[in-house]
């Protein structure tokens, strides 16, 4: 997209406002998102053998995400609170040079309502990567969290939206 649209989040004054979506179409509305944490060999034994001292790295993970996906507008101050009908996250591994391992971890993120969920997914796949971090920095300080990113996004006004690879 090369044209340049209109912030929708400042006034006439210039100043941070939260955008009006009162008079939006409700609509059914599904975000997912992507993040990754790439870490050494240990790290990646102690998750997938589950001899994480702090306990089930991907299990706290997945609640972390769900949490941080409800708690969106909480974080983001331009963000709507809405009534999310539904999470899920999922969680990869992709074995790297080096004796390194990624782990993908995604998030469908859906709702009804005026307004998207893309920040929701975001935000599910951040905090999950950030409660990995957390829960191995004991192990591996070097843990590395990678790029996170809308994959798609589907319902609203803007329609459709699928990143192209």
């Amino acid at each position: 997209m090369n044209k340049l649209t209109k912030l929708t989040h400042f006034n006439e004054d210039g100043r941070a406002k939260m955008v009006d979506i009162t008079d939006k179409k409700e609509s059914s509305r599904t975000a997912i998102a992507y993040s990754s944490v790439q870490m050494n060999k240990t790290v990646y034994e102690n998750i997938i053998e589950e001899k994480n001292k702090k306990g089930d790295v991907l299990a706290v993970a997945q609640i972390a995400g769900i949490t941080g996906a409800k708690q969106t507008s909480s974080l983001i101050p331009m963000c709507h609170p809405i009534p999310i009908s539904g999470v899920d996250l999922s969680f990869e591994w992709r074995p790297m040079e080096n004796d390194k391992h990624e782990l993908l971890i995604s998030a469908e993120v859906k709702t009804v309502g005026s307004t998207g969920v893309e920040m929701e997914a975001l935000t599910a796949v951040s905090v999950a990567a950030l409660t990995v971090y957390d829960m191995c920095k004991a192990v591996d300080k070097g843990i590395v969290i990678g790029q996170t990113y809308l994959q798609e996004k589907s319902g609203g006004k803007s329609g459709d939206f699928k990143r192209e690879e």
